[in-house]
Formats: structure tokens, C-alpha cells, sequence
């Protein structure tokens, strides 16, 4: 009889665990959601704290792909290049005052994608697979559902409050990440009209065309990167690489479009495409400056020509990006992105990923030089990691980064390097063996790939400036980190912290608004077109979500009669 009991309490527990899950299945992590998660976890942060200081400018740094084992490496390599050890070397940021991690799956993916993951860092909400700057009711190839679900980005707060904005990016303008700032769009690749379905071309614009015409994109102070060939027709040669042709279908030009736009606003703006130009650039003389100085990604900085027909690197392109920005007495925001840390861990080469990390420090030595940091907030962290691994067997103090560690296998007993890859175009049979020049090696792989995949594990976020050690600590979801940005510097929601003379306001850190207030203060159309939206959506979720309630209610009175 007890044991009849005991089975009868168990199925009314499954049951009732079963229409829990059911009921819950149906909520929606839409932006609404990401907001309010992104107060709260500034609100526990904040508690107790002296407020009174804010950001004038805020700098973004992104290594794409830059995880733990690629941030490891890079540091020992950095020291070993300099004739020690490696280990005990520290990078730019190590010395950051603020350490966090990151959560980096997208909305519908638990391995994070690019572009999703840069939504999350530029919009603050959690998006699907490869969609940009739209949030989870945005679907991928659906042109329709990208244009009620568009997000707002940390240019727009940006540029709402009258600062400077720049991208630096080292990829093309209009790839996955640097895109996420500026474009709305259902899917990653529409990068020009060619790759976009025909029915989509009528109704929403590439995303190269949304960074010309439409807002914030338009109105970005500093624009350089790569990526010429989705600025112009399939008629139009390049002026570096005369055989290769743009890849536009709608005969444009959008460089030409940029330069009439800015002349036809009485702004003063320069195009330019290579090294030599952007060295005799003068931002005295300049509001926008455009430079695109690839067909495609810039090249690896190892593979780059030092004189002035190579490519600028990460270093020169923000130089000059600070320099400009600083123009403006209300401060900047600047997004810089060393792309190519990824492409290289995607080829498993080791070698290249960890000379770009080296790269994009030198980028954020040069920022931190140009700026006062007790008014200038830095963050510096990564969209998602690789499957790059470094392990040993008492490997010795010193023992080369790139090369074998000093045990053989104990299996097949041939030699393994220290840096390997979880999969990727490294596999082989039987197994490759590094030898000779690093710098071209491509490291082993477990599992053959043509391309590695991502990492799912958390990124590191380091910051330093105002806030920084309140608000960068403990763990967090990657579209914490805008929210967070947009606190300490006065922007989007919380724009009234700070009054327009620069003193604080009196509002405390309790005083977080409510998206509903957020959204009737802000009278712009996309905020407006969200309201709609959000209305449309609420009424079409109690439809959908009564059958699952009604469903998991039926399940439970089932399983409740069949005991």
C-alpha cells in the first residue's frame, strides 16, 4: 500500500513537473526580455554605490573569435617573440582594473554565430542564427519579419545624444559583425542585392545600402575597413585587384552615393581605398572619412606589405579613427574589430590567429594613448570563441607556443603540438605532425571540417574607465554589455542620468525605467514601429500560447485519471 503511495505521488510530480515545462515553452525572449534582464543585473550591481561619474566617450573593442586558449597563446607568444618565456607576459587589457565573463549562445542556437552574438553586443538583445540587428521575432531569410523586429544599437543611442561615431574593422564593412551595428536584416549574407532572394530585393534593402542611406549608418563619423565588391556593380573593376568586378545587380555605386549624400548635407567627407591615402588623410579638414582598402577582408597582418601600397593595419586605421572622433566635444563611441583572429582559427592556423590578437592590442595600445581614461570607458571582449585547445604533459617553462610539446604520444608515440583544434581542416590520416615553418602550419583537428566551427564556452570581458569594476563583474549574457556601456555613458534609456551640462542628475540607480516609458519618450520611427509591433505580437501570442496552456492542463488531467 505505501509503495502504491509512494508511485502514486511520483506521477502526480511528473505531472505536474511535465505542465510546467509545457507552460513555459511559450514565453518569449524578445527585446523586452533582454532589456529588462540588462536592469536588473545593473540595478544589483549598482546597489549602494556613488554614481556621480559618467563616460564621455566609450571605445568597444571585439576580437572576433578571440576565446581563452586564443587569448592564452597570444599572450605567451607575445613574450616569446621578445626572447622570454612567454607565460609571465601580460596583454593590454590584462592589466584592466574589470573582469567578467560572457554567455555567448544566440536565441536559438547554443554554439554562438557571429552576427548574432554582434547584435547582442551592439543592441542588446539576444537574436537567431545569422540574422543582424534584429531581435528574436526577426526571422532568417524572412525579409518581412526584419522589418518589425529591427533593434536600435549603441550608434543610434550614440548618435541621439550628439556624439561622434567611428568603425574600425579590419573584415569588410558589411560582414557579419561591424553589420550588426548599423542594418537590420534577415539574413548575414545579404551583404549586397545579389545574394538577397528576388522577391526580398523590392521590400528591404542589402545591407551595404542600409549603411549609405538609412540611420545610424549615414551618419557614422568614421567608416574603415574592407570589403569594396558590395559597394559596386558587377560592372565596375577594382582599382587594386583590375580582375576582380563589384558584385552590385542594381548598377550602383554606393561610394559615389556616400560622397553626394554628405556634400548634399554640407558636410566635408573624404573617400579612400589604400595605405598611402589614409597616411596624408587631415581630420582637421574632415566630418566623415570613408576608406574601404580591400576587395574582400583586409589581409592577414603577417601577410601585409610594410610600405604604402599594403594594407593599413588595426593600429593605423584606429589612429587615425581616435584622431577624428576626438573632434567632437561631446565625446565618441568607436567599434573596433579584429576580424581575422577568426578566419585564421577557422583554417586552423594558429599562427596567424595569434598574430592578429597581437594586432588588434596594438590597435587598443594606440586608443588608450590618444584618450583620458578617467572620462573614457574601454571594454574589450570577444563575440564568441573557437575550438582551439593547449594542453601539454610537464611541458617546460618556455617550451614555443607554435611548436611540439616534449612528450610523444602514448598511443601511436609520434610528436603533437601544444596548440590543436577540436575540428576543422587540420584532420588528417594519419595524423598530420607540425614541422618547419609555423607560420603556414595548420594545426591537427580531431574531426574533419572544411571550416572549425565556434566555441560555446563563455569570453572574457575586460574593462577599464568609469563604472568599470561596478559594472564588469561576476557573469553576464553578452546583451548585458551595451546596457551596461549605455549606463555609464548617458545613452539610449539612460540618457537623463546625465544632464546636457555635464553634472549628474539626481536619478539613482533604482530609478530604471520601464521599456513601456522608455519608448514613449523616444518618438523615433523605429521605436514606434516597435509599439505596433509589440502590440500585433502580444495579441498574437495569447492566441498561441492558450492552445499550449490548454494543452499541458489536458496532459496533467490525463495523467492524473490514469493513476
Amino acid at each position: 500500500m505505501l509503495l502504491q503511495t509512494v508511485t502514486r505521488f511520483q506521477r502526480f510530480a511528473v505531472a505536474i513537473a511535465f505542465t510546467v515545462v509545457l507552460s513555459g515553452v511559450s514565453s518569449v525572449e524578445d527585446r523586452n526580455y533582454w532589456y529588462e534582464e540588462a536592469r536588473s543585473a545593473i540595478h544589483r550591481r549598482l546597489q549602494g554605490s556613488n554614481l556621480e561619474t559618467f563616460a564621455q566617450n566609450v571605445i568597444l573593442v571585439v576580437g572576433d573569435g578571440l576565446g581563452m586558449t586564443t587569448l592564452t597563446a597570444a599572450r605567451i607568444l607575445k613574450g616569446q617573440r621578445q626572447r622570454r618565456a612567454g607565460e609571465e607576459e601580460q596583454l593590454a587589457w590584462d592589466q584592466f582594473p574589470a573582469v567578467a565573463l560572457a554567455r555567448t549562445y544566440n536565441n536559438d542556437a547554443q554554439i554562438g554565430e557571429s552576427s548574432a552574438c554582434a547584435t547582442a553586443l551592439l543592441c542588446g538583445v539576444k537574436a537567431n542564427y545569422e540574422t543582424v540587428g534584429i531581435d528574436s521575432e526577426g526571422r532568417l531569410n524572412n525579409c518581412h519579419s526584419s522589418l518589425s523586429s529591427r533593434v536600435p544599437s549603441l550608434f543610434n543611442w550614440a548618435q541621439e545624444q550628439g556624439k561622434a561615431t567611428g568603425l574600425v574593422s579590419n573584415a569588410r564593412l558589411t560582414h557579419a559583425t561591424p553589420a550588426a551595428g548599423y542594418a537590420h536584416s534577415a539574413s548575414r549574407y545579404w551583404e549586397d542585392d545579389s545574394k538577397m532572394p528576388p522577391a526580398s530585393r523590392r521590400t528591404c534593402k542589402d545591407i551595404a545600402r542600409q549603411l549609405v542611406e538609412d540611420q545610424p549608418g549615414r551618419s557614422i563619423n568614421v567608416l574603415l575597413g574592407g570589403g569594396r565588391r558590395h559597394w559596386v556593380s558587377a560592372m565596375t573593376r577594382d582599382p587594386e585587384e583590375p580582375q576582380k568586378e563589384g558584385r552590385r545587380l542594381d548598377g550602383r555605386n554606393l561610394v559615389e552615393d556616400w560622397l553626394r549624400d554628405k556634400k548634399g548635407r554640407g558636410l566635408k567627407a573624404q573617400y579612400i581605398w589604400n595605405k598611402r591615402q589614409l597616411q596624408q588623410v587631415d581630420v582637421r579638414t574632415l566630418d566623415h572619412l570613408l576608406g574601404i582598402f580591400a576587395f574582400s577582408h583586409l589581409e592577414f597582418e603577417a601577410d601585409g606589405s610594410a610600405g604604402p601600397s599594403g594594407d593599413p593595419t588595426l593600429l593605423e586605421m584606429t589612429r587615425i579613427a581616435v584622431q577624428l572622433l576626438l573632434k567632437n566635444p561631446r565625446g565618441f563611441f568607436l567599434f573596433i574589430e579584429g576580424g581575422r583572429i577568426d578566419h585564421a582559427n577557422h583554417y586552423n592556423n594558429a599562427f596567424r590567429s595569434l598574430d592578429e590578437t597581437l594586432a588588434l592590442e596594438a590597435a587598443v595600445l594606440e586608443a588608450m594613448s590618444q584618450v583620458d581614461l578617467a572620462e573614457t570607458l574601454l571594454v574589450f571582449t570577444a563575440d564568441h570563441s573557437n575550438v582551439l585547445s593547449m594542453g601539454g604533459l610537464t611541458t617546460p617553462r618556455g617550451n614555443s607556443i607554435l611548436g611540439l610539446d616534449n612528450k610523444l604520444s602514448d598511443v601511436d608515440g609520434k610528436p603533437y603540438s601544444t596548440l590543436l583544434y577540436g575540428n576543422g581542416p587540420g584532420y588528417s590520416v594519419p595524423r598530420s605532425v607540425p614541422h618547419g615553418n609555423y607560420r603556414d602550419v595548420v594545426q591537427a583537428a580531431a574531426i574533419p571540417r572544411t571550416w572549425s566551427t565556434h566555441g560555446g564556452e563563455d569570453v572574457p570581458v575586460f574593462a577599464v574607465g568609469p563604472l568599470s569594476s561596478l559594472l564588469f563583474s561576476g557573469t553576464f549574457d553578452q546583451s548585458y554589455i551595451p546596457h551596461a556601456i549605455a549606463y555609464v555613458a548617458c545613452l539610449g534609456e539612460y540618457a537623463k542620468r546625465c544632464t546636457t551640462g555635464g553634472k549628474m542628475s539626481k536619478q539613482s540607480c533604482s530609478d530604471v525605467p520601464s521599456l513601456s516609458a522608455v519608448m514613449a519618450d523616444d518618438s523615433s520611427s523605429m521605436n514606434q514601429s516597435y509599439m505596433l509591433k509589440k502590440q500585433i505580437s502580444e495579441k498574437n501570442n495569447y492566441l498561441v500560447n492558450q492552445p499550449m496552456h490548454f494543452t499541458g492542463i489536458l496532459l496533467f488531467v490525463m495523467i492524473v485519471l490514469l493513476i
